[in-house]
């Protein structure tokens, strides 16, 4: 700043009330899931004439399909009449699934990390261009893991952002913001919403015309008992990578040993999927004649597990109830080699089955 001319006392004048201290812009980062919660609050500060772009953020568990879920949440920003961004995090995220510092949920959610990466994310952003502050939807009491009151502390800590993390659904029940000290959002227009009910949301829902919004849970696949018993167990063995985490969302799941899995397609659209996702060393396996489900061996190719592959092909095709079937299988599809196995019964597929 330039040095102040002196008055004709020889004491510098007093600065202009524009130069004193830089005011917070109107501008604010929006954390949406394609859920209610958080596309209410997003317009709950829009309406204040303030600038408000959302952020969605990719973790490779919203839905089994990531084009869905950007497609969800583009078209709620658009309903909404909010600019978004989507930006895929899930290599970051998969670091913090292996070792979450606050825990799992119920199943294997870990939503205090979860949310902790992505408000890091977010803040990474607003200081880079100029944003004041950050928005979520979070509902104080809401869910028991990452919404108690001691939960969102730690959250606003972890992600250091105090004074920066505004949560309008909740605001009145939680200390004042920056932006509500400063006068840039109206406190007494936010919410004091609290606990499990959804009444109040649906209410503001009604009144802004908004039907399509996912529902409470956020459709997480970790929280999914089936799915996350499949997470657990890849990280228990190895642990988890981008392959990994594209077929945890195909097939049915067999685990044969410590270094070995068979997944088996459901459909022809699933055995398709999962013969693109074949590695150098993978195993696939298919009946000889008729058609039935693709399986894929990944790990200790022996001919031991070849043949419990195999015979589980059979096991849920329209061979099982024949004494043995032929099976073809290969690591390249030049060099096929058939053998003919019995299927398992139902107690040798539970034991097995993931």
């Amino acid at each position: 700043m330039e040095e102040r001319k002196l008055n004709v006392r020889g004491r510098k004048q007093p600065e202009p009330y524009y130069c004193e201290k830089r005011p917070m812009t109107r501008k604010a980062l929006a954390l949406l899931s394609g859920g209610l919660d958080s596309v209410l609050a997003a317009r709950l500060v829009a309406e204040q004439g303030i600038e408000v772009v959302c952020l969605a953020f990719v973790i490779g568990f919203a839905a089994k399909d990531n084009s869905r879920f950007e497609r969800h949440v583009r078209e709620t920003a658009e309903n909404a009449a909010l600019p978004i961004r989507v930006i895929d995090i899930t290599s970051e995220f998969l670091e913090v699934l292996a070792t979450p510092s606050h825990g799992y949920g119920a199943n294997i959610n870990p939503c205090i990390d979860c949310k902790t990466l992505m408000l890091k994310k977010a803040k990474e952003i607003m200081e880079k261009e100029g944003f004041s502050f950050v928005i979520t939807g979070e509902v104080l009491g809401q869910r028991p893991m990452s919404q108690r009151r001691e939960a969102l502390d730690m959250i606003v800590r972890d992600s250091d952002l105090k004074g920066k993390l505004l949560r309008p659904l909740s605001a009145k029940l939680l200390p004042e913001t920056e932006a509500e000290t400063k006068g840039i959002v109206d406190r007494s227009r936010l919410m004091a919403i609290s606990g499990r009910s959804r009444k109040p949301q649906l209410e503001m829902a009604g009144r802004y015309g908004m039907k399509n919004f996912a529902q409470p849970a956020g459709g997480c696949l970790l929280t999914e008992p089936g799915f996350a018993a499949m997470v657990k167990d890849l990280i228990m063995h190895g642990g988890i990578d981008l392959d990994g985490l594209a077929i945890l969302k195909l097939g049915r799941h067999f685990r044969v040993d410590e270094k070995t899995k068979i997944i088996l397609g459901r459909d022809e659209k699933e055995n398709e999927a999962i013969a693109a996702l074949k590695k150098a060393g993978d195993i696939m396996l298919r009946l000889s004649v008729d058609p039935g489900p693709y399986a894929l061996l990944r790990g200790d190719a022996s001919e031991e597990n070849i043949r419990k592959a195999a015979s589980l092909v059979i096991s849920f095709s329209k061979k099982k109830s024949l004494p043995e079937a032929e099976v073809e299988y290969w690591r390249e599809e030049e060099n096929i080699k058939t053998l003919k196995v019995s299927p398992f019964s139902l107690s040798e597929i539970k034991n097995m089955r993931i």
